[in-house]
């Protein structure tokens, strides 16, 4: 396990036993990480694994953001550039590069991250609905949560997770 991902886990734990956060029921648990120069959050239990790159094979006829499958286990999991699918310009893979791969039901894809930041657990009164601008079916936005100093971007992994492709 990477010293990042042995991290969140360590912070997760440290803040279960923050006695600001009496209800379990009354928080949600979320992953932050980067794409570009933006902070996203998803559910913890949206996530599968969080890996380093490993090789992937291009897909014909498919959009620019979807960069190909890679072989999981035995398993065949599309690939997903977050910038590319957020309109952003690419960039080159570094050491904080990592794919978040993510399940809702049946559908699971891996997705490139700039780089993890933290676990969170953030008091579901601290979470507001997407903005009006962003809300709607096919947004990707499922809401934003406020958390001292900062805005959270908390992504629909389900929504992500639509092959329109």
């Amino acid at each position: 396990m990477s010293d990042k991902i042995k991290n969140i886990i360590d912070k997760q734990q440290q803040q279960q036993n923050d006695p600001e956060v009496t209800d379990i029921d009354d928080v949600m648990q979320l992953v932050g990480f980067v794409v570009g120069d933006e902070e996203y959050t998803v559910p913890i239990l949206t996530i599968q694994e969080i890996i380093k790159p490993i090789e992937y094979t291009r897909v014909p006829q498919t959009p620019d953001y979807v960069l190909g499958v890679f072989n999981l286990r035995g398993s065949v999991i599309p690939l997903i550039d977050l910038r590319l699918k957020f309109g952003l310009e690419p960039a080159k893979q570094n050491d904080e590069t990592r794919y978040i791969v993510m399940k809702s039901g049946d559908e699971v894809a891996g997705f490139v991250i700039d780089r993890l930041t933290e676990a969170i657990r953030l008091k579901k009164s601290n979470i507001d609905p997407a903005p009006e601008t962003a809300s709607g079916e096919k947004s990707v936005i499922d809401g934003v949560g406020k958390q001292e100093d900062r805005i959270l971007t908390i992504l629909k992994v389900d929504t992500l997770l639509d092959r329109d492709f």
